[in-house]
């Protein structure tokens, strides 16, 4: 059997064994105990070790810009296609999904496959990308969010105090234990030290700690799967709409810089991350700000099943993108893959043509 493959089925016993253990998680602060455990420990850990087993030069630097720029296309792009795939223009629904279909998660949903397929290197650089991510779901979605809660309120879209809460998000970013570790490595590797300058007692133990990422992460993903019934047809859509578009965009990207082998499939995956938390976030800061006379601006409720239905989501898309090993590097393999990653939202464009005929045909008959 393809070792790749292989390794696919190991990772899918583990999320299986992770949602068997759901009944045993009785308060959602065990399962947020889980991700905080992975987001401030073992993740920093794992990124730690990545980056001082790799060379890091200046011409990286250009990673967060390209992970800003995919954002940004995401973002754009949405404005287009999300009014017609089942979203009324100012809705509530409309702006929760153009605040969550740009942001990307890669700690949770994409480093544990990219450090086991891909190795040191390749989470090095996805770590460095998501700098960029950060700054964009951490300030210019904010920003965004703001903007149009004040058009909701009637007001200018001058927001009070916007510097004041800019500086706590920027204080907020640089205290993030992953951007931290990321800057300390940076620190080290400049002045020419790596892992092994560390004391072996030091070493030791984070090594110790990125040993755990992969199987903690799958068995949270098991544990943090919920699919709920409503409104699953719709997030359904703009996931799949969502991940066809990032097939494409990453097929560009590698067409334009002539990318091959790991470094391709990076693109690919790192695109293909499951939507992030701190939109949400966002959106829950504005629904309290808030008054009962003011129209709402967000739907919590559609926010969740988002946030609960792209994670497995993604994971699947991941999975199957590296169990096919270099197949997917190529952008004669991820151009079709759009295409048939946009056919469901696609049905649905199509669906008010279809049910004209039918009565047309119907019509006839009679």
């Amino acid at each position: 059997m393809n070792p790749a493959l292989q390794k696919t089925l190991a990772f899918l016993l583990l999320i299986i064994a992770g949602y068997l253990i759901q009944s045993k998680i009785q308060a959602k602060n065990e399962l947020k105990g889980v991700k905080v455990l992975i987001l401030s420990i073992v993740l920093p850990a794992t990124i730690f070790v990545a980056l001082l087993r790799v060379e890091v030069s200046r011409s990286m630097l250009i990673l967060p810009l390209l992970a800003l720029v995919l954002n940004a296309a995401l973002y754009f792009a949405s404005t287009l296609a999300l009014p017609k795939l089942g979203f009324e223009k100012e809705s509530p629904q409309l702006r929760t999904m153009l605040l969550l279909v740009p942001s990307l998660a890669p700690g949770l949903s994409a480093f544990p496959f990219i450090l086991e397929y891909l190795g040191d290197g390749e989470l090095a650089l996805a770590a460095l990308a998501d700098v960029g991510n950060k700054v964009f779901v951490l300030v210019i979605l904010y920003l965004v969010a703001m903007n149009w809660y004040y058009r909701q309120r009637g007001e200018a879209a001058a927001v009070p105090n916007r510097s004041g809460k800019l500086k706590e998000l920027g204080v907020a970013l640089l205290a993030e234990p992953v951007n931290l570790v990321i800057l300390v490595a940076i620190f080290m590797i400049s002045f020419g030290f790596d892992l092994e300058s560390l004391p072996f007692f030091l070493s030791d133990t984070v090594a110790r700690l990125a040993s755990l990422m992969t199987p903690i992460v799958l068995l949270f993903i098991g544990m943090a799967v919920n699919f709920q019934k409503r409104e699953m047809a719709l997030i359904l859509r703009v996931l799949c709409y969502r991940s066809g578009l990032a097939f494409g965009l990453s097929g560009l990207l590698i067409l334009a810089m002539g990318l091959t082998g790991p470094l391709a499939l990076l693109a690919v995956v790192f695109a293909q991350c499951a939507v992030s938390f701190w939109p949400f976030a966002h959106m829950s800061a504005v629904e309290v700000l808030r008054q009962e006379a003011t129209p709402q601006v967000f739907d919590l409720d559609l926010g969740l099943n988002v946030l609960a239905f792209s994670l497995p989501f993604s994971t699947v898309v991941i999975l199957s993108v590296l169990s096919f090993e270099d197949w997917f590097a190529s952008p004669t393999v991820l151009f079709p893959s759009a295409l048939i990653m946009v056919v469901y939202p696609a049905i649905y464009l199509l669906r008010p043509y279809f049910q004209e005929v039918r009565a047309d045909t119907e019509n006839a008959r009679a």
